[in-house]
Order: C-alpha cells, then sequence, then structure tokens
C-alpha cells in the first residue's frame, strides 16, 4: 500500500466519511447565525455600525482575557493598523518567519517597512528563539536603546512571532529577546483563536495579537479580524484609524489624520457573535478529531509523525498537520496528488516567504529548518463538525 493511500485511508476512516469531498476545513453553523444575520437585516443596520460590533468585541475580549479589542475587516488589516499604531514607519525593519501566510509580510510592505527573515524550529513551526537571539547578536547594535541592523543600517522596530496552524510558538523565549533589543512585540495569532500558552491566550504576550476570522478559519464572520490589547493608548489608536481617523462630531467629516476604512460590518459581526456562542464546543471537537488522528497516525510513525502541542501549551488544533519522514518536494506532492485524486483536499505548508519574488532581496537569516517543514508537512481536513453531535 502507498503512503498516498494509507494516508487517504486514515482520514476517510477518522471523519467517517467512506466516499464523497472531504475539503481542508470548512465553517460550521448550527447556533444563531441566520437569527443575528436576520436581526441586522429586519434593524437596517448591515454596515460599520450596528449592536453587533461591540457585543461581538466584547465576545472577544471575554474569551480572550484581554482589556480591548478592534474588529476589523481582516487578519491582514489587523497586523497593518498594529504595525502602524506601534510607530513602524518607512524603511524600519521587522523581524517575522519566512514559514508563515504573505499576509504577515504584506503588512509589514503596507507601512513602507522591511520584512526580515528569519528561521522557524522544527517543534512548533515558531521562530526559532535560540537561533534568532545569536543572529541578532551578530548584525546589530544599541544605539540609545534602539537596536540596528549594522549591515543595513536601518532601526529594526519590532518582531512578528506567529503561531503556525493554531500551535503556540515559544512566546516567553520570543519576549525576551524582543526586551533585550527593544522591539515591540506583535503577535500574529490569526490561527490561534483559542490557543494558550501557560494558561494565557495567545496575543496577549505581545503590545498587540492579532487573529482572523476568514471562512476557514475556527470561528469565521465571512471576513474579518480583531486587534487584542491590553492597552489603551494602542487600542484607542488602531480603532482611531480603522474609523478613517474621524473625530466624532454630531455632522462634521473631520480626520486629523491619513486613516483607513477598516471597520468591521454589523452584518459580519452578527454571524461572528453567534458562532463565538460555540466556541467551546468547537475547540472540544477539534480536540477530539486530533485525538483520533493521533491514534491512527501512531500506526505509521515510521512514515508520518502528526504535530502535537508541546509542553506548557494548548493548540486549538486549528489545522492538524502530518510531518513525513525523508521527505522531499516530489514525495509530498505525490501524497497531496493522490489523495486529490480522492477528493481530500490536502495542502502543503506555505512556501517560504524569502523564496517568492517580493521578497528575494529582503534581509534574512541562515534559513534551514523552514525549508525542511515546506517539503515535509501537509495540513489534513480539519474542520470541527465531524465530531459536534
Amino acid at each position: 500500500m502507498s503512503l498516498g493511500l494509507k494516508i487517504s485511508s486514515i482520514i476517510r476512516k477518522v471523519v467517517k466519511k467512506k466516499i464523497g469531498s472531504i475539503p481542508l476545513h470548512e465553517p460550521n453553523f448550527f447556533g444563531n447565525e441566520w437569527k443575528y444575520l436576520k436581526v441586522t437585516l429586519d434593524e437596517n443596520y448591515v454596515s460599520s455600525s450596528g449592536k453587533y460590533v461591540k457585543k461581538f468585541e466584547d465576545k472577544i475580549k471575554e474569551f480572550t482575557k484581554s482589556k480591548y479589542a478592534v474588529s476589523v475587516v481582516n487578519g491582514t488589516e489587523a497586523l497593518h493598523l498594529s504595525l502602524k499604531s506601534c510607530g513602524v514607519n518607512l524603511n524600519d525593519e521587522v523581524i517575522l518567519p519566512s514559514l508563515t501566510f504573505i499576509g504577515t509580510a504584506n503588512a509589514v510592505m503596507y507601512c513602507s517597512a522591511i520584512p526580515h527573515f528569519v528561521d522557524s524550529e522544527l517543534d512548533t513551526f515558531g521562530i526559532d528563539a535560540i537561533k534568532l537571539d545569536e543572529y541578532l547578536k551578530k548584525i546589530t547594535k544599541m544605539v540609545n536603546g534602539i537596536c540596528y541592523n549594522k549591515n543595513t543600517k536601518r532601526r529594526i522596530a519590532a518582531i512578528i512571532p506567529v503561531h503556525i496552524f493554531g500551535n503556540p510558538c515559544k512566546i516567553d523565549q520570543i519576549m525576551k529577546i524582543s526586551n533585550k533589543y527593544n522591539l515591540v512585540l506583535i503577535e500574529d495569532a490569526a490561527e490561534a483563536l483559542g490557543s494558550f500558552y501557560k494558561k494565557k491566550h495567545l496575543g496577549n504576550f505581545g503590545l498587540v495579537g492579532c487573529i482572523s476570522f476568514n471562512g476557514n478559519k475556527i470561528i469565521t464572520t465571512g471576513g474579518g479580524g480583531a486587534i487584542i490589547t491590553n492597552n489603551k493608548l494602542i487600542a484607542d489608536k488602531i480603532r482611531h484609524l480603522s474609523t478613517t481617523a474621524k473625530k466624532s462630531h454630531p455632522w462634521e467629516y473631520i480626520h486629523d489624520e491619513i486613516g483607513y476604512n477598516f471597520r468591521m460590518p454589523n452584518l459580519n459581526a452578527s454571524l461572528g457573535l453567534a458562532q463565538m456562542e460555540n466556541i467551546n464546543q468547537f475547540l472540544l471537537s477539534k480536540r477530539k478529531l486530533f485525538n483520533r488522528y493521533l491514534k491512527e497516525f501512531n500506526k505509521i510513525k515510521n512514515f508520518a509523525n502528526l504535530i502535537s502541542e508541546q509542553k506548557g501549551s494548548k493548540s486549538n488544533y486549528w489545522l492538524n498537520t502530518i510531518f513525513l519522514k525523508n521527505s522531499t518536494i516530489k514525495k509530498r506532492d505525490l501524497i497531496i496528488k493522490f489523495a486529490h485524486k480522492n477528493k481530500i483536499f490536502l495542502r502543503p505548508s506555505w512556501k517560504p516567504l524569502h523564496t517568492l519574488r517580493p521578497f528575494l532581496d529582503m534581509p534574512r537569516s541562515n534559513i534551514v529548518n523552514a525549508n525542511i517543514i515546506y517539503n515535509s508537512c501537509i495540513n489534513i481536513p480539519s474542520s470541527s463538525h465531524y465530531y459536534i453531535k
């Protein structure tokens, strides 16, 4: 039996679907979604004002235990507004992993700043803090508390750790590095709603944390994102920028800086509120799905391992991921191609960003592990509805 057939058979067994299409990740609607959407239509508040925006933001604050939450149009713009509000400017460098969705780097570029790519570690897929510290020792100098790249002469202003596929990175180690080099810490927790590190929700370790509610995330608003923070000044700044930098006035349009129309519409927030009411059921279902996968993949662990949460971490298991032993891109793609032919829609991790055309000239460390992960990892179907009764 080929490895592609073995993996496909495991997936069909675990999701209890012998025939038919198995998408990678589907949204799950079984609560008050239709009810709240109807209210927005009946009340004629479908755009950027309405009661559901505040209710949704309050629910995010309650769940993540953050003081402030600002909802926006998507996760990429959550990062963009966070970078702008935290003082990242023209030609500043921002440290981020090469292994991440392109939105992380695009947000840096939107600020006319420079993505500076670093390597990941093989157990969490997050930034390798040990390698990063050694790298920064070699290439940086501190001048009056500001970190400069000795090679490019540019300021290194911030660092964006990413919690890949919902798995917490070693955020405490990265916090130490950000403090050591005086870098603003902005967490890309786009995929990590419901994930915790040492019992603290991800996104609360940095100055801000950014979450995505795209259609393929653990909960969805259709399109949407949020910034969580415990800093009122930053929260107010982000909200102001996201609402076209318009000052409050009964009728005048007064804008005191260049802002953005990035508010989340009430229609999307109503969907998100209904989804958040069932977040704990989604998380429980995903953990059950992971445990079933783990039991089955342990039978072929000489060929492929299922990525699991590390000590002190609690993953939402947004996308279950297998790591192929002794893999190449050709071997990986044969498995994905076989599965697709059989209507099981696997996907590889993202291509490391430092290899993409827009970023070929950007600064980077020696990147090894991100390439290994790209060659070896496959995301497998992870929809929450398989184990919700």
